[in-house]
């Protein structure tokens, strides 16, 4: 959407170093949409660059600077280059919150937040849990929740029949995804224990796991075998194009998010986006957006809920329904809604300035 307002945004030229970095490229292979204004400047771990940046944008004087936020190890970067912008006196800084607190904690997180938090001004939470953390870690400041608004970059939707033509997958069969990067919290496990369960192993199912490994990925090789599913799960665990994730959607009946721990969920919005039924765990903010039995299922964290969930779906033939009601509940989570968001705390930041003057 184009409000007019003119917008640059500063992206990584290096995001993390490679010892830290799991996957097999920090940098996207496709070209960058012409209409918008990027620049490859941000470097995490070096302090120079951080201070060459903040001294840039103070010069500029923009209105307003958004930081999005979602693990610590950005702290000392954001943190310093939001410190040296708000020296010019003129501009507000806020931060989108995915995560405040971590799902994989680590020593010292604490101060590396406090250290963030210092120079912002205002918040916005994209679930109710995290507004919680946030109202915990910094009470004072203004802050508001707009969840993540779909992802909707991704191309439009495909036939099921055209997208397993292009992934080169038989149609006489059901498909279940689960996609994102690979980590613990995730619960592949948990899905993979699901498909084993005798209640979903007659069902002509098979799991597409789309995806990189963030993780070590031996540990669910080994479980495949031990649950003898290896003709049932299909493994596409190399970095996956924009392009091809329509495909991916389009190919599956219905998503799966066994997360063990999470706040919300970039999946869930693709899979809104794509209109397609999901199942997730009551974990964070994931039940917020997913309303049970009305674009999918809410169910506990363990193996035997979820195969009950997947048997529920394709022997009920809940399909259709979840479809019509996804249609329809994805109206909350547009982009205009998070743009009013963050015109409403730029306001209400200047309010908060003004009051504490008087």
């Amino acid at each position: 959407m184009n409000n007019g307002e003119e917008v640059t945004i500063h992206t990584f030229k290096l995001q993390y170093p490679g010892f830290l970095f799991p996957g097999k490229s920090q940098f996207a292979s496709w070209d960058a949409p012409k209409h918008l204004s990027i620049k490859r400047t941000v470097n995490s771990i070096n302090p120079f660059n951080w201070i060459w940046l903040g001294r840039k944008i103070k010069k500029i004087k923009p209105d307003l600077v958004i930081f999005k936020y979602w693990i610590p190890f950005m702290a000392p970067c954001f943190g310093t280059i939001a410190r040296i912008i708000k020296q010019n006196k003129k501009t507000r800084i806020i931060t989108i919150v995915d995560n405040m607190i971590p799902h994989e904690k680590r020593q010292g997180d604490k101060l590396l937040n406090r250290y963030f938090v210092k120079p912002i001004d205002a918040y916005i939470a994209m679930s109710d849990s995290v507004l919680e953390d946030i109202k915990n870690i910094d009470p004072e400041k203004p802050r508001t929740f707009s969840p993540h608004p779909l992802f909707d970059n991704f191309g439009d939707e495909v036939s099921k029949k055209d997208a397993l033509n292009k992934l080169g997958l038989p149609d006489h069969h059901k498909y279940i995804l689960f996609f994102g990067f690979i980590r613990e919290y995730k619960g592949l496990d948990l899905l993979l224990k699901a498909i084993a369960e005798k209640k979903v192993k007659d069902l002509p199912v098979k799991v597409l796991v789309v995806g990189e490994f963030y993780t070590k990925p031996d540990p669910y090789y080994e479980l495949i075998k031990q649950l003898k599913i290896e003709d049932r799960v299909i493994l596409k665990t190399d970095f996956i194009a924009d392009s091809e994730v329509k495909n991916y959607f389009c190919a599956s009946d219905i998503v799966v998010q066994p997360y063990k721990s999470a706040t919300q969920s970039g999946v869930t919005q693709i899979a809104y986006h794509f209109n397609k039924p999901m199942i997730v765990t009551d974990v964070g903010g994931l039940a917020e957006i997913v309303p049970n039995g009305k674009v999918g299922y809410v169910v506990q964290k363990n193996p035997v809920a979820i195969a009950k969930a997947i048997h529920a779906f394709f022997t009920e033939n809940r399909s259709n329904d979840f479809i019509e009601n996804i249609k329809s509940e994805k109206n909350k989570y547009s982009w205009s809604r998070m743009v009013e968001a963050i015109e409403t705390i730029y306001k209400s930041i200047n309010n908060h300035h003004n009051d504490n003057k008087k």
